[in-house]
């Protein structure tokens, strides 16, 4: 019986381990320091430089996963958060209105998304896939008006970005009511009616004070 469930016992401590060394480069990519040696990571994760060989091969591996980990992070819990939405232009809004509120939820993750610049939009994972899968569908369903979904895309990604950035910089601002207008001014570019476009950003969000008990 110990023999079966060593293995078990050996998983979850490398899992944690690896979480650990993740959630340190993320919270140093939030702060700007990716220059910091793998000594001082392991240090902050509590764990022995051994350990870290065991997950990485190098510092610029670590932090690759922990911005994807983020970005798949995020972009999963829109997918929960919208799982019940068929029109695409609304699944498009609700999300980038969420986005902008969880900049302020989560403001170590927000700020990974923002270092990451204009590059959030060329990722293959986390929101930039999803906001360009609800693009093209609400083009085909004839939601929306776009002649080029990568500059579409490109839009979105900038909108989210600049967004992000004048939160953080301006604590006291509304986030819900920024991101609603945000989000206003993209759907009229990508061609909805004003009436229209304004009833989308009026929709009631999914509850995000339960946002936590989502996660995971």
């Amino acid at each position: 019986m110990a023999e079966r469930t060593a293995p078990g016992r050996v998983d979850r401590r490398r899992a944690r381990t690896r979480t650990a060394l993740v959630e340190v480069a993320q919270r140093l990519l939030a702060e700007g320091r990716t220059d910091v040696p793998i000594l001082e990571i392991t240090e902050l994760a509590d764990i022995g430089v051994g350990s870290f060989y065991n997950h990485f091969d190098s510092k610029e591996e670590l932090f690759r996963v922990a911005v994807a980990e983020a970005l798949e992070w995020w972009g999963s819990l829109m997918d929960r958060l919208t799982a019940d939405i068929d029109d695409p232009a609304v699944a498009f809004t609700q999300s980038f209105r969420m986005t902008g509120q969880l900049h302020r939820r989560h403001p170590e993750l927000s700020r990974v998304l923002l270092n990451q610049g204009l590059e959030l939009a060329r990722s293959e994972r986390g929101l930039a896939p999803r906001a360009l899968q609800d693009i093209r569908a609400a083009v085909d369903a004839g939601r929306f008006e776009v002649e080029d979904l990568d500059l579409a895309l490109t839009m979105t990604a900038a909108a989210v970005l600049a967004l992000g950035s004048l939160l953080h910089a301006q604590p006291d601002r509304d986030d819900a009511k920024s991101a609603d207008l945000v989000a206003l001014g993209l759907l009229r570019q990508f061609g909805l009616p004003a009436d229209e476009a304004a009833r989308i950003c009026a929709l009631d969000l999914p509850d995000l004070d339960a946002v936590d008990t989502l996660v995971g």
